[in-house]
């Protein structure tokens, strides 16, 4: 099938052919006829698999006719980040070369007064993300009324965000008569609600199994120690990775994503970084310099796991195991596009079993270890590091002194009766901090409080004054 026999319109052929793509993807092969046709389509589709071109190619073709009208805007697309709202700009930007539409853009860190002239003079396609799209209607900018095509895209990921309810709000102030795109990678229950209250006898159109992993990435797992020792099993595997080019790394915190990055610059690495709490302008300038080859590495939270389109991407590292499961297959969906292979490494320590079998459970499939050491092959000692803090770099580990058994750990707890243990049988414990804390994490028992780690002045007495004796009495 070519993209002529779609039924786009001559001037969208054009800019496709000059793009240099000639055969649709399976998800626009099925949902372009549909959305020409004007029906409410449902689409769920692996990221990567050319969902943006979906909704964008069907739209410039029903938007040659008609003109817009001041703050009112033809068609409006939804998207989580300011990142994906971009990319979709880019989209019309290539797709559009023939068309002469005003497209708007309204996310944050990006100056109010130069959005709100466009609107002013009118938009055919307004692009934006939630929280900016609710501040302009708030503040009277902007009306919905005129709204022929309504497009959510990555809808997951706007559930994973929390702006479920602005989606609501902002679907209340549409016309009811419109076309609606919904396009997901995932169908949670929450996301099924929605698709319920909002979408008009749609066309459902699901070209992979939902949360599944593209069969061109090659997946596997690392062993690791946590801290320290993680940073250097990823330095280790980036330098022997075999075809590399550059890679993305994930972390699940942002002031990990900070502390990773600064590491990779101070061993030799070319590397950037992106997150959240970054202003826009910084987001944009790594973001470009990766796609540039400026850098090999860019060490990313979740911000740059949803549909983002970084053509050629050899390796993503999972320096984090993530927690939810789902994130796992946005992430490594940023290799292995376009059909050309990818690898995807994930870093695991002791405390992520769990979500390791979480991953392969919603991938329906083992992910094997690689060169074959699992994490059972880190030892006990190893998985002991994980409860012990390390000391500031550049200062040595105070020695530590292993009390006869029996023993208390101050003075004053001398004169002290023992409690039974509710966690072991109503036994007494006994010996030495390291001894109890290695069968501690042989037993999985949990950490209360500090555990042994308690700062000596917490365990002090404390005397109070008369005063404060007699009102405690």
């Amino acid at each position: 099938m070519t993209f002529r026999e779609l039924g786009l319109s001559e001037k969208v052929l054009q800019a496709v052919e000059a793009s240099g793509y000639t055969q649709p993807t399976p998800i626009q092969a099925k949902a372009i006829p549909e959305a020409l046709a004007g029906r409410d389509v449902l689409g769920i589709a692996q990221t990567g698999t050319g969902k943006t071109a979906a909704f964008t190619l069907p739209m410039l073709s029903r938007l040659e006719q008609g003109r817009a009208r001041a703050r009112m805007p033809r068609t409006l697309i939804l998207e989580p980040t300011r990142e994906l709202a971009a990319q979709v700009e880019e989209s019309f930007a290539r797709y559009g070369r023939n068309h002469k539409l005003n497209v708007a853009l309204l996310i944050g860190g990006v100056s109010f007064g130069d959005q709100d002239a466009k609107i002013t003079r009118g938009a055919d396609v307004l692009i934006a993300t939630p929280g900016r799209l609710l501040d302009f209607s708030e503040r009277g900018k902007l009306l919905l009324t005129g709204i022929e095509i309504l497009v959510i895209d990555e809808a997951d990921r706007m559930l994973d965000m929390g702006f479920i309810p602005d989606i609501e709000r902002i679907c209340r102030l549409v016309p009811f008569t419109r076309q609606t795109l919904f396009f997901s990678a995932t169908m949670p229950q929450e996301i099924v609600r929605l698709t319920e209250a909002f979408l008009h006898n749609p066309v459902r159109i699901e070209v992979a199994p939902a949360a599944s992993s593209p069969a061109e990435i090659t997946q596997a797992l690392v062993a690791s120690g946590p801290g320290a020792d993680k940073r250097e099993t990823l330095r280790k595997q980036i330098r022997a990775s075999g075809n590399f080019k550059n890679a993305i790394i994930f972390c699940n915190r942002k002031r990990d994503v900070a502390v990773l990055h600064k590491s990779l610059l101070q061993h030799g690495f070319r590397a950037g970084a992106l997150h959240g709490d970054m202003d826009q302008r910084a987001r944009m300038a790594s973001l470009d310099a990766f796609k540039a080859g400026e850098v090999d590495l860019i060490v990313c939270s979740d911000v740059a796991a949803r549909g983002l389109d970084i053509p050629d991407v050899s390796h993503v590292f999972n320096f984090d195991v993530p927690t939810h499961s789902e994130d796992y297959v946005h992430r490594i969906g940023r290799t292995g596009r376009a059909g050309k292979p990818g690898t995807a490494i994930t870093l695991v320590t002791h405390l992520d079993r769990r979500h390791i079998a979480d991953i392969e459970k919603l991938v329906g499939r083992s992910i094997g270890w690689l060169e074959g050491a699992s994490i059972e092959d880190l030892g006990a000692a190893e998985r002991t590091e994980e409860f012990r803090p390390r000391p500031p770099a550049g200062r040595p580990s105070p020695p530590r002194r292993s009390r006869p058994a029996g023993e208390s750990r101050k003075p004053h707890d001398a004169g002290r009766d023992r409690k039974p243990s509710k966690t072991n049988g109503g036994k007494v414990e006994h010996g030495a901090p390291d001894q109890r804390r290695a069968q501690n994490v042989a037993n999985d028992r949990p950490v209360v409080g500090m555990g042994e780690h308690t700062p000596g002045f917490m365990l002090r007495p404390v005397k109070l004054r008369p005063k404060i004796a007699e009102e405690a009495e």
